[in-house]
């Protein structure tokens, strides 16, 4: 499969255009990725534009119609703040398939967000964790059908560009099982507890550790009881994502003494699945 970056939006909550430029394709061996929208944060919950095509609904299996279209959803699951920047990690999914994984970003305060990662089909990110300004790491998973083949994509740029590492490489094999949590208490050392799942052979839960970054990993305890990763105690957190029912939006919130104040909310319905009309 192959990516490639179509043009450069500004858009309004609105879905307005604003302006549009050329951008160069993205690297091979990539789910077709979105155009790098910029979402301008005007008080109302953003919309996360989404087109699903032809072939996102032959490989998820869905039965959507004209005049029944199959809902989409946005979730949101970590945000962490770098230096001058806000990320924030999830994925899109309908009621029974998760579709791609989202990785946005703010350099603004979340005045305006946009995407810095490519969606990865099939997949969502669920923990975020920043040493410094420049260097982070993003958890990962295929979920479709079952949670496997864990992942992380690093950054040593301040999320300017993006590796992806496997867990357990280039293996062929599926290896079942999400990343439970990580750490990594400097650049090079890094920690992190697989959990396999119910019904899994052997040991349920399993520790892993690296030594250079993420680049690889190597198991060093399993265990039949959940495992706990050795990391100095958490601060209180000053940032966090919230689900809010009544205005159908994932919150970004900061701490400010004893309140938090909203930062930027995304909204949760986003444009649905259905066959693509031709004229």
């Amino acid at each position: 499969m192959t990516g490639c970056f179509a043009a450069a939006m500004l858009v309004t909550l609105t879905g307005q255009l604003v302006r549009a430029q050329d951008q160069p394709p993205a690297p091979a061996g990539l789910v077709p990725a979105p155009p790098p929208v910029v979402l301008e944060n005007t008080g109302p919950p953003m919309v996360l534009p989404f087109h699903c095509t032809a072939d996102d609904i032959q490989w998820a299996g869905l039965s959507c119609l004209e005049d029944e279209p199959c809902a989409v959803y946005l979730e949101l699951s970590a945000v962490e703040p770098a230096g001058g920047r806000i990320f924030a990690a999830g994925n899109i999914h309908t009621a029974a398939v998760t579709l791609y994984s989202v990785l946005l970003a703010s350099e603004d305060e979340g005045r305006t967000w946009r995407e810095v990662h490519e969606r990865i089909r099939g997949t969502g990110l669920d923990h975020l964790q920043f040493l410094d300004a420049a260097t982070g790491w993003a958890s990962g998973v295929t979920l479709s059908p079952l949670p496997q083949d864990p992942f992380l994509v690093f950054t040593a740029d301040g999320g300017k560009t993006w590796k992806r590492q496997d867990i357990f490489g280039d293996s062929a094999e599926n290896h079942f099982g999400s990343i439970q949590q990580f750490y990594f208490s400097a650049k090079e050392s890094g920690s992190l507890i697989v959990d396999r799942g119910q019904g899994s052979d052997g040991d349920r839960y399993a520790l892993y550790e690296s030594p250079n970054a993420g680049e690889t990993w190597m198991i060093k305890q399993e265990s039949t009881k959940p495992l706990r990763l050795k990391r100095p105690p958490a601060a209180p957190a000053e940032w966090r994502v919230r689900a809010d029912g009544p205005t159908q939006s994932f919150r970004i919130e900061r701490r400010q003494g004893e309140r938090w104040t909203l930062v930027a909310a995304f909204a949760v319905k986003l444009a649905p699945c259905k066959p693509d009309v031709q004229p």
